[in-house]
């Protein structure tokens, strides 16, 4: 049986990471460590020739299942056109690949027969290490692990730039909605938000943060964390939702509940997606290039050496009725 990169892994002592990027002789490992490897790749009678980067011609672009409803969050479907165009720039053709914890990620793969991958969103971290034994060029968008390309966005920054927004504003009371915090762009943004009150001086109330959990409808666990806010004997004026569609679910229940926005309660979102601008009142968020990002991941994974493996785009808070009134 011909020696994989998880063999040379056990037999080294390191990561799956730290094997691919020594045989790569990429950056980031010590001359020590990198002979080391090198030696054990011997030893096992590794062919280096299967870490060899050819001309990429095919693409898979992995999403997680938890993202694949592009009609309720089409964050993604704006990553993946970003990454279409990037392809089609390049004469590469991509295919889009939805997985969850239960498929066998590597037979669906090697169904693709990419030359590299590009994986979006959230993925469990046992599936990356697969990724990597592999021995194709990987790019996360959106998502950020040791070791990787990455291209994300600067959640914690927009984070912060919406919650001292609802703070000039002079709100009092300020929540959070959350999604799964096992997201890297998610708990980026909890952080960013829990960053803005502690630099406030403003002490952090868990009863004013509510996590949403992973595979449940979105617009329903949104509703009912908002009827949950609602019900305390201090209710919030002011709920900063970590996505659009959040703040978009959360407004409708205020609105049932009877609350004028934004006199009675201001509401941000983040993303930026078409319905925010159509809403009533049209809602305020952090813009996000999202296309841009498909784009410069395609771009990272292409290049030979780069000086930085890691990218992250800029955000804008944009300020609409749902704060800032008529």
């Amino acid at each position: 049986m011909r020696a994989t990169i998880r063999d040379i892994a056990l037999a080294a002592n390191v990561s799956i990471g730290t094997v691919s990027r020594a045989l790569k002789k990429q950056s980031g490992l010590t001359e020590q460590t990198r002979i080391h490897v090198q030696k054990i790749a011997t030893q096992l009678g590794y062919n280096e020739s299967n870490l060899r980067q050819g001309k990429i011609r095919r693409l898979t672009f992995l999403l997680h299942r938890q993202h694949n409803n592009f009609v309720a969050s089409p964050f993604f479907s704006h990553v993946l056109h970003g990454v279409e165009t990037a392809c089609r720039e390049r004469s590469i053709v991509p295919t889009v690949l939805s997985i969850g914890p239960a498929d066998n990620v590597m037979d669906q793969i090697r169904l693709h027969e990419p030359d590299a991958l590009a994986v979006a969103g959230f993925m469990e971290p046992e599936v990356l290490e697969w990724l990597t034994e592999t021995g194709k060029p990987v790019v996360l968008i959106d998502l950020w692990a040791p070791g990787f390309r990455s291209v994300n966005i600067d959640n914690l920054g927009g984070a912060l730039a919406a919650t001292r927004h609802l703070m000039d504003l002079g709100r009092q009371r300020l929540a959070f909605i959350s999604g799964p915090l096992s997201h890297y762009s998610i708990a980026q943004r909890a952080l960013g938000y829990r960053q803005a009150l502690f630099e406030a001086g403003r002490l952090f109330d868990p009863r004013l943060e509510i996590t949403l959990q992973p595979g449940q409808e979105l617009h329903l666990q949104a509703a009912a964390a908002m009827q949950t806010l609602l019900q305390t004997g201090q209710p919030p004026d002011a709920i900063f939702c970590y996505n659009d569609a959040t703040a978009l679910a959360v407004m409708s229940v205020c609105q049932a509940r009877g609350l004028r926005i934004p006199e009675d309660i201001a509401i941000v979102g983040f993303d930026n997606i078409d319905s925010s601008t159509s809403a009533t009142p049209p809602l305020t968020t952090l813009a996000v290039d999202k296309e841009m990002l498909g784009r410069m991941g395609i771009k990272l994974l292409l290049e030979d050496a780069p000086s930085n493996t890691e990218m992250m785009l800029p955000v804008e808070l944009i300020q609409r009725a749902s704060t800032l009134g008529n």
